[in-house]
């Protein structure tokens, strides 16, 4: 993996090997080959897998200000060339062995994973596990061993039967609206999920979303998706960062992309983070201006 645009000056200066001074906190990485050197600043970056410390360095949230610590929303997303989110109906065909380990740097860094029930019932979710690896910083942060996951379901049509409510570390939350059935609240509460109204209707608001799980702790908060929530949380104004995985692949078809829904009457500005590549996939990281 290489570093294209910086991701903080510690990590531009551990890849490089020189320290945060020597070019490595500027406005552009190099993009070399192994053993390299190029116009850009940051140069000798070499080719090599970064280890899981340095990924999450790399993707640490913003340290909480003053107060009350606020709410962070990131997306964890992957597209082909061709703004495909899925192949076959899954996102694993156009994902790499690399992109899994960010995926799973991501959600070790999270207090909570949502998710949308459709996303849940394609992908067959399981439980977050808890990472060794990450468990001094989780334990640090405050945090449990490992995030919840939160389902987002209008219907609660889900198999409580499944993993994800039989048999997580923490116990699954499933965000629905006020007037959801109530057999189903009954039923996912009975399989010892914890049920969380933010919403008057059936569905939820994506801004109740994020305050409901908040007040429950919350604070560093990660969606992966599917488009169609992704879709409501961009809408919705309540999305802060987006992390995506940009695979050298073509796939033509009528996959999703990774947002799906009406259309924001402005489209939303985000600012470039950082850029790692590795074997053609790009790895990027926004934030919203």
């Amino acid at each position: 993996m290489r570093r294209l645009f910086p991701v903080t000056d510690e990590t531009a200066a551990r890849a490089s090997g020189g320290s945060a001074g020597e070019g490595g906190g500027g406005a552009a990485g190099g993009a070399l080959a192994p053993g390299g050197s190029g116009g850009f600043p940051g140069g000798d970056l070499v080719d090599r897998e970064w280890s899981l410390a340095e990924l999450g360095l790399a993707y640490a949230y913003p340290e909480p200000g003053p107060g009350e610590p606020q709410p962070w929303l990131r997306a964890n997303m992957v597209s082909t060339l061709d703004g495909a989110a899925q192949h076959d109906g899954r996102s694993q065909p156009i994902s790499t062995a690399t992109d899994m380990r960010i995926f799973g740097t991501l959600r070790a860094l999270a207090d909570v994973v949502i998710v949308g029930a459709e996303t849940v019932r394609q992908e067959g979710y399981r439980p977050a596990r808890a990472r060794a690896e990450f468990a001094e910083a989780r334990e640090a942060a405050g945090q449990g061993p490992a995030p919840a996951i939160a389902v987002i379901s209008a219907s609660l049509d889900l198999d409580f039967g499944l993993p994800l409510f039989t048999s997580p570390s923490v116990p699954t939350l499933i965000l629905t609206g006020a007037a959801a059935a109530p057999d189903r609240m009954a039923a996912a509460e009975k399989a010892g999920a914890r049920v969380v109204i933010a919403g008057d209707g059936v569905g939820v608001d994506p801004v109740r979303v994020v305050q409901a799980l908040a007040e429950l702790g919350h604070t560093r908060l990660l969606t992966e998706g599917g488009p169609r929530l992704l879709g409501q949380l961009v809408a919705s104004g309540v999305l802060d960062e987006l992390c995506l995985t940009i695979s050298p692949m073509l796939t033509a078809g009528d996959a999703q992309r990774i947002a799906g829904g009406p259309a924001v009457a402005v489209p939303k500005r985000f600012e470039l983070v950082s850029l790692l590549e590795e074997e053609g996939f790009l790895f990027s990281r926004y934030r919203r201006t």
